[in-house]
């Protein structure tokens, strides 16, 4: 019986990896630390905001702070809401699909992403308030695909609904090979979607579909 559903946000709900390229390279290019977005999809896709400057700062030989890093945060947090405000689209199924089972089952979201990120554009989609908890890259220590994130998200939907989650019978629903690793590390199935990757390369999942347009609930009920 399925117990708990996760999201993962940047690339299930919406598509703003191109925007936080787009906010990386308004921080790093200044600095000669720009790259393509070939690159941006080769090396950086699945890591958070912080491993992605520790990323760049490696690959230019150049060291990096911790204060330099928080205040590399903030500039590219701020650039990003900047670019987000125009709006953003979800992708096809995804706000249906979180509704119904918003109320239905216990319901997380878990993210490399800012909850600064986060917060506006689930305000924009009207799905503010509809997961029972968030874990984002502000919480953790270690970004995907470590499972650090899911398993805080499990223990917290654990907290909420005592006795209804069991790991082994809850579902991520991920985009990347990062992803994947950090939820099934954690003990949870994976509903992978192609939405950034090749079915080929999401290896690991129990089920890879090119879209969660017309995946519902009951769907989700049936994934070995």
């Amino acid at each position: 019986m399925l117990n708990a559903v996760i999201f993962d946000f940047d690339g299930i709900i919406v598509d703003t990896e191109p925007l936080h390229y787009q906010a990386f390279q308004e921080i790093l290019a200044p600095l000669g630390l720009g790259y393509s977005w070939q690159e941006y999809l080769d090396r950086y896709l699945g890591f958070d905001d912080r491993d992605a400057f520790r990323e760049a700062f490696r690959a230019g030989g150049r060291p990096l702070s911790d204060q330099q890093l928080k205040e590399l945060m903030a500039e590219k947090a701020q650039a990003f809401l900047t670019i987000v405000s125009v709006g953003v689209a979800p992708y096809p199924g995804v706000v249906e699909l979180i509704r119904s089972i918003s109320g239905n089952l216990p319901l997380g979201l878990c993210s490399g992403a800012l909850r600064s990120d986060i917060d506006p554009i689930l305000l924009q989609l009207g799905l503010t308030g509809a997961f029972d908890t968030l874990v984002t890259a502000d919480e953790v220590a270690a970004s995907k695909p470590d499972p650090e994130s899911y398993r805080l998200a499990v223990q917290r939907l654990q907290g909420i609904f005592p006795g209804q989650v069991d790991p082994a019978a809850s579902i991520a629903i991920e985009d990347t090979p990062a992803g994947i690793a950090s939820a099934t590390g954690a003990g949870l199935k994976v509903l992978a979607v192609t939405n950034s990757y090749p079915g080929e390369r999401l290896t690991g999942a129990c089920r890879v579909v090119d879209s969660l347009a017309g995946i519902d609930l009951e769907a989700l009920r049936l994934l070995p």
